[in-house]
């Protein structure tokens, strides 16, 4: 399972590269006011909503602040290039494992301790990552509403250009990593779908949503690992037992 994951992100990360290559070299760089169209605004807000999720995720993996903030800052910076290359530099770090539970638990989780095992949570940030992403969530649609409003429908011929082509691209990059996590997270392909149709058609909007859900489930004394955790996992059992 592990060869497929490390072919498709190398290759999306390719697809990117080349993008951004592509792009520059026929529109010019990206920092001009021209380009920041309201859609644009807007398909920049959703990306980066994005961005917060994946960086939440390399916070917790990284062992020390400097690492994960180096992380992050790629992420800002070069988006889903950054997101496909941690993720590999992960897989990499694995040996061949024969299951998709088994890859998904190596890959989400922090491992400094003993098969993920983080005792002694006396503050669980719970409540405030809930906060977080509800707050992100409302942002989202306020910025969609406001967008729609004052320029129209996002469905026309002229708003596309090669740097909202490529933004576009970049974002959908990393909504398909995170569709990895839904389709680890949920318990049928057919939930699973649901949910990615949603990322697609809904972006950030549904990725807030579906933390927020996941978070709820999840009492205030928790660790906060376990939402990237699919239910009955080896160390959410072993939490719930402790």
């Amino acid at each position: 399972m592990r060869r497929p994951l490390l072919v498709g992100f190398l290759f999306l990360a390719f697809v990117m590269v080349a993008t951004l290559i592509y792009t520059i070299s026929i529109d010019g760089l990206p920092f001009r006011r021209d380009l920041l169209t309201p859609w644009m605004a807007a398909t920049l807000v959703d990306f980066y909503i994005n961005v917060a999720a994946l960086g939440a995720w390399i916070s917790y993996k990284e062992p020390n602040f400097i690492s994960a903030a180096f992380w992050i800052v790629l992420l800002v910076c070069f988006g889903s290039i950054t997101t496909c290359i941690y993720i590999v530099i992960q897989l990499l770090k694995l040996p061949p494992l024969q299951s998709w539970e088994d890859l998904m638990y190596h890959v989400l989780l922090r491992h400094d301790k003993p098969d993920g095992a983080e005792q002694g949570v006396k503050h669980s940030p719970v409540v405030i990552v809930r906060v977080i992403f509800t707050v992100l969530g409302f942002l989202m649609l306020g910025t969609l509403v406001y967008t729609i409003v004052t320029a129209g429908s996002p469905f026309r011929k002229e708003l596309l250009n090669p740097w909202m082509d490529a933004t576009l691209i970049d974002f959908y990059i990393n909504v398909l990593a995170l569709s990895v996590w839904v389709t680890y997270k949920e318990s049928t392909w057919f939930s699973a779908s649901i949910w990615i149709i949603f990322f697609l058609c809904f972006g950030s909007l549904t990725t807030c949503v579906y933390i927020v859900r996941q978070l709820s489930k999840l009492t205030t004394q928790d660790p906060i690992y376990l939402v990237l955790l699919k239910r009955g996992s080896r160390t959410e059992s072993r939490y719930e037992r402790m």
